[in-house]
């Protein structure tokens, strides 16, 4: 979907408004051309220190232009997710940025549509929701069952079985996934 020209950029607005937010506290403006990062697309950009997860916040559904998204979602990651304390200026140089660009969601009827690997799932019943990046089935080898069980339990606050249910909606995508490394 994007070019090794579109996935630099990205990955340069990701870093440029991480530095200058972190530096100055305001947010870097950009402005681009390009027609495909300006579809509206959802994205996550997650941060990565020494191999370890250290921030990732995104927006699953587009709600502006992609490096739109990206940049915002880039700052929210340093300075928002709520499991790290906010990048310091001496984290910087040391953080791996990597993004993931969503396709758009599709409504699941029947758990057979779901590839695990290959798709994201975003989870949903009442108040509750979840979502897993398709890159987690990689990550960490779970099957179709315990990447859905876990993702339930862990990420939605569900019964480990919700996703068994008629009430429960279950949304695939798929992600292109790029980063420094």
């Amino acid at each position: 979907m994007l070019n090794t020209t579109q996935k630099n950029r990205l990955l340069e607005i990701a870093r440029q408004s991480i530095t200058t937010f972190i530096d100055t506290d305001k947010r870097q403006v950009f402005k681009e051309d390009d027609s495909l990062l300006n579809e509206l697309l959802g994205a996550f950009v997650t941060l990565h220190e020494n191999g370890q997860l250290r921030g990732c916040i995104g927006n699953m559904v587009g709600q502006g232009p992609l490096y739109k998204t990206v940049a915002e979602m880039a700052i929210e990651a340093a300075t928002g997710d709520p499991r790290f304390h906010v990048v310091s200026p001496s984290e910087i140089n040391k953080i791996n940025i990597e993004i993931s660009v969503l396709s758009k969601m599709k409504r699941v009827e029947d758990i057979s549509e779901i590839k695990i690997p290959g798709h994201g799932v975003l989870v949903k019943k009442g108040f509750n929701g979840g979502v897993y990046l398709p890159q987690v089935a990689d990550e960490t080898g779970w099957n179709k069952e315990e990447f859905l069980t876990s993702l339930c339990r862990d990420k939605a606050g569900l019964s480990p079985d919700a996703w068994k249910t008629r009430d429960t909606e279950l949304y695939i995508f798929t992600a292109e996934v790029f980063g420094e490394k």
